[in-house]
């Protein structure tokens, strides 16, 4: 019998990452996924000793998080839980609640910089049609991002998270280093409110 080995969504066995002098995005399939949905008259659970957040928000206590996905629904985020069946151990916690396995369903990159905030609203002006003002630290929300679908999370002021289908991991993993690539490039280009700390990293001078 051939030894099955494990493979990410972009297809290694070790996942994938990209950095240049402003950003990181990085593969992250360590992160375990399952959707947790409110049964008719059933209480809101609080799983793993976590306040499940309102619209649009993200919330975590370290070792788990859970971003809201629609009335009386969520999804449950776990790091380093994608190998284990994170899902039934949600569903014990959550007996009047319909819990589904998605880890396999998605794939998640994370994004950071070392200038934080302007950097990350940058390339979000750049990527999603959203208003990075307001998606700042503990939001989520689902939106476009050129032809595919995501959820978008703002971690926190220099880390975003982006999930989208597994199916579509290449596509998605493409339009984020493009972006960053063209973003940090071509300097002309740039908005001159984005920082003068930003400008100053990709050699713009308005």
């Amino acid at each position: 019998m051939s030894e099955l080995k494990p493979i990410t969504a972009l297809g290694a066995t070790a996942a994938r990452s990209f950095r240049n002098n402003v950003f990181s995005v990085e593969e992250n399939p360590g992160l375990a996924l399952a959707s947790l949905a409110l049964r008719r008259g059933s209480a809101r659970p609080t799983p793993f000793g976590l306040d499940l957040p309102g619209v649009g928000a993200w919330t975590t206590n370290g070792a788990v998080s859970a971003f809201w996905t629609g009335p009386d629904q969520w999804m449950i985020e776990a790091q380093g839980r994608a190998e284990d069946d994170f899902a039934a151990e949600l569903a014990a916690q959550c007996r009047d609640c319909s819990v589904t396995e998605q880890t396999d369903g998605f794939v998640v990159f994370e994004l950071r910089s070392d200038l934080a905030a302007p950097a990350i609203n940058a390339l979000m002006s750049k990527l999603v049609n959203l208003d990075p003002a307001r998606l700042d630290a503990g939001s989520a929300t689902r939106t476009g991002l050129e032809h595919l679908s995501v959820f978008v999370i703002r971690r926190a002021a220099d880390h975003l998270a982006v999930l989208g289908m597994r199916s579509a991991a290449a596509s998605l993993w493409y339009a984020l280093e493009t972006a960053i690539s063209r973003l940090t490039s071509d300097a002309d280009k740039l908005i001159p409110e984005f920082s003068s700390e930003f400008n100053a990293v990709v050699g713009y001078e308005p």
